[in-house]
């Protein structure tokens, strides 16, 4: 299904704000920021696009991205359960957040909460069959309504990938490349 704007979206603007944006930062004599200052701006803003597209998706579902995401990895796990540990690790959020997320999951019957079978102090999150059916059908909305037709090509998108993960490595997000979504 193409991606449809909403209803309440305000009309595009006649001239791009962040263009402007950067001729005030040039105007006021920082030049040297302001491709860093757009860079950071149009990253953000894209991802603001990107949300709203997700969450709209994913409304009919009653999840949020971030519900979404533990679904999705516990999904994804073999056995359909991960320590809360490396559910945080994987998400690259704090702990109080996988914690609040799963707990809202555990109220809904989508997920359980168990002990951890060799750390006592520990806990584990397991997919409920439930879980599991909504997860499948929430990724197949995604899929089809968002992730098959991002808004950029092909290529754009294989160089937009690359670009973005040379930058978060380089910050220090990951050292292994692999698995790679493209080649850096």
């Amino acid at each position: 299904m193409p991606y449809r704007r909403a209803v309440t979206q305000p009309r595009p603007l006649p001239v791009d704000p962040l263009a402007e944006a950067k001729r005030q930062w040039v105007a006021h004599g920082w030049t040297d920021a302001a491709d860093g200052m757009t860079v950071v701006i149009s990253v953000m803003r894209a991802q603001q696009l990107l949300l709203a597209r997700v969450d709209a998706t994913l409304k009919p579902f009653e999840l949020s991205f971030a519900r979404y995401e533990v679904l999705r990895l516990l999904a994804f796990s073999r056995r359909g359960r991960l320590p809360l540990s490396s559910v945080v690790a994987r998400l690259q959020v704090h702990a109080t957040t996988v914690t609040s997320t799963s707990e809202r999951l555990v109220r809904d019957g989508l997920i359980i909460r168990e002990p951890h079978p060799h750390d006592g102090r520990a806990a584990m999150l397991a997919l409920t069959e439930p879980g599991r059916e909504l997860v499948e059908r929430a990724t197949a909305a995604l899929n089809s309504e968002v992730f098959a037709a991002p808004g950029i090509s092909p290529d754009d998108a294989a160089a937009l990938v690359g670009i973005v993960a040379r930058l978060r490595r380089d910050a220090g997000d990951f050292t292994d490349p692999r698995p790679q979504p493209d080649p850096l």
